[in-house]
């Protein structure tokens, strides 16, 4: 995308289109988290679980630890270093972890580098799950504002609202993401004038922005200045959507983006939002809607429930892609993917997904009733997340880009050194509501990396009692009788005979005329394309070994890429072709390998997993799958 915005050969005008449609595409989808933590995060600040003293040293304090948490944490490490990190052109947590693992190949610290990725991927799923309760609740909260005797219609409301954006996940998002740009875009003109009036009211409070303040508020009380950290962090809540989405927005998008429009309007509502409870301090109840005059609170509150549902939805979108990623590369059990565009690759819908995050953005809602009570939940798995991408950034800077040591050092203690002391300051809302995303990332972690053991010791036991291929082509396969027709045995292990094969000779009797062993395997890339999808290999005798190499964001469909392979001896005709499967089912024992109870679960998993056949987008008609037993 960065290449085609730059492009010089071609017409400027369909370039600046293009370019103008990227970046207003990332305001709606790719700011709309940090775009809404204007309505909870300075408020939060002061009258969180530690509150502050509504006076100019800690407002102005606070105002200057949020523009340089900004300045720091999404301006320089996000969007100067960060979006850098691209997997041929795609980003997130899983993306950085299979370039690197890529780059580095078999090393000492490849467990410990896969497993700070896995961690990462799990207290995403607790981010995903706070995101829209916070979010939604906080702008519907509004209501409050407009007239006291909305307060009970509140949690109903949000929950009206939650509902009906998990409901309309299966319809897919095109239609009305076309819409999020435009309603970013309004939404972040409106916090902008309404910042400039509190600060021509007040424009004292631009001194705010020099850093001495911050370092004053830590001196001044410093005990209080670092559990402040812990609400502060909340204005930079979404800074992992920059990197996450940058497959489909491009780099230079989304840091024209955020430079020019999301950065400079968000910061003129915190300094409008400061300079109202600097001359009003009663107004730190809700500074965000109080900033409005009487007749456009709700306005504003319509506008900001729009942008927070905008927020949700990117989020939601994010654990899709997230969770398709997971099961490509082996963290997850195949699940039901259902792509709602016919155009857009990336739109896509899981319904055990949305409808699990559904269950759990409602409870908690219902549970913690209001934003103040979320706010003490939010951030832990925000903080973890961005310290684990600090110290995937300090292996990125010294094993793959190869920096100056001293360099590479320096530009990582610090970084370290900020998250780690935003991760610290939120440690101390456990109590209070942060074991909720902790819970939640551990149960995460606990599935995939059960899920990704649990299949390493099946192949390891499938491999035990693998016969050679070219052992058993001299052996059974000249002897037994052959029927017309293709055969198509789907096997992890392409070095050997797969089950199902040895189960058809053995109890049907019969061979094809051809025998494709096929294996699909994924690749640390986000797409593979042309003569690198597949290798065939001639085995003798009518057998093929055949590869299908898929990229961890593409689409798997094995009919459609065996219709492309013409090396095989003849085309394969779909009504000439069948697909053994084997069904293993799981049988814990105290063999070495996983504790019991992790082998129960793992057991558990693949009984619910999607079929092979659905998954693999196999035709229902010629299937045939085997069973066995094997112990684990």
């Amino acid at each position: 995308m960065e290449q085609l915005a730059s492009d010089g050969d071609a017409p400027a005008h369909p370039h600046q289109e293009r370019f103008a449609a990227l970046a207003i595409g990332a305001i709606g989808v790719v700011f709309g988290d940090i775009g809404t933590s204007p309505l909870y995060s300075l408020k939060e600040s002061f009258i969180g679980h530690h509150k502050l003293a509504l006076d100019p040293a800690h407002i102005y304090g606070v105002l200057s630890l949020i523009f340089w948490t900004m300045t720091s944490i999404v301006t320089i490490k996000y969007v100067a270093l960060i979006l850098r990190a691209d997997n041929k052109g795609e980003g997130g947590s899983l993306a950085l972890l299979a370039l690197i693992t890529r780059k580095m190949g078999d090393t000492r610290w490849r467990v410990a580098i896969t497993m700070t990725g896995v961690i990462a991927t799990a207290l995403f799923y607790g981010d995903a799950i706070i995101t829209p309760a916070i979010s939604v609740l906080s702008a519907v909260e509004g209501l409050t504002t407009v007239q006291a005797g909305f307060t009970p219609l509140v949690l109903p409301v949000t929950v009206a609202i939650l509902v009906a954006l998990f409901a309309i996940q299966a319809r897919g998002t095109a239609a009305v993401g076309k819409l999020f740009g435009p309603v970013m875009l309004v939404y972040f003109a409106v916090i902008a004038v309404l910042g400039i009036r509190g600060i021509i009211a007040a424009p004292e409070i631009l001194w705010a922005l020099n850093p001495w303040y911050a370092i004053k508020f830590f001196t001044l009380d410093p005990g209080l200045a670092f559990l402040a950290l812990g609400s502060v962090v909340l204005a930079v809540t979404g800074a992992e959507a920059l990197y996450a989405d940058m497959g489909h927005f491009g780099r230079r998008a989304i840091m024209v983006s955020w430079l020019y429009v999301a950065f400079p309007c968000l910061m003129l509502n915190y300094l409008g939002q400061s300079a109202l409870i600097l001359r009003n301090p009663a107004m730190i109840e809700n500074p965000f809607f109080l900033m409005a005059p009487d007749w456009a609170r709700l306005p504003l509150v319509i506008l900001a429930t729009m942008a927070t549902v905008i927020a949700s939805q990117a989020v939601i979108s994010g654990a899709f892609s997230v969770s398709q990623q997971a099961v490509q590369l082996g963290f997850l059990p195949r699940l039901r993917i259902l792509h709602t565009s016919a155009k857009a690759a990336g739109q896509i819908y899981i319904p055990l997904v949305n409808w699990g995050l559904l269950v759990m953005v409602v409870l908690l809602a219902l549970g913690f009733r209001s934003s103040s009570n979320l706010a003490s939940a939010y951030g832990i798995a925000v903080t973890g997340t961005m310290f684990i991408t600090a110290c995937m950034l300090g292996v990125l800077t010294f094993a793959v880009w190869k920096w100056n040591k001293l360099l590479a050092g320096l530009v990582t203690g610090i970084f370290l050194l900020i998250d780690g002391a935003y991760f610290a300051s939120n440690i101390t809302k456990i109590p209070d509501g942060g074991w909720f995303p902790l819970l939640v990332a551990a149960v995460a972690f606990v599935l995939l990396t059960t899920w990704s053991r649990g299949r390493r010791l099946v192949l390891d036991r499938l491999q035990e009692g693998a016969m050679p291929i070219a052992l058993f082509i001299r052996s059974a396969a000249q002897t037994a009788t052959r029927v017309k027709g293709t055969a198509v045995f789907l096997t992890s292990t392409p070095d050997s005979i797969p089950p199902a094969l040895l189960h058809n000779l053995k109890h049907n009797k019969v061979l094809h005329e051809r025998i494709v062993l096929l294996t699909v395997a994924i690749e640390p890339v986000p797409h593979v394309r042309g003569a690198e999808c597949r290798s065939m290999e001639p085995l003798g005798d009518g057998f093929f070994r055949v590869v299908l190499h898929y990229g961890f964001m593409d689409e798997v469909d094995v009919p459609v890429a065996l219709a492309a392979i013409q090396e095989c001896g003849a085309p394969f005709r779909p009504m000439e072709t069948s697909y053994f499967l084997a069904r293993q089912t799981l049988l814990p024992s105290s063999r070495p390998g996983m504790a019991i109870w992790r082998e129960k679960l793992f057991a558990w998993m693949v009984r619910n997993a999607e079929s092979a056949m659905e998954f693999f987008k196999l035709p229902t008609n010629r299937v045939v799958e085997l069973g066995s037993q094997l112990e684990i």
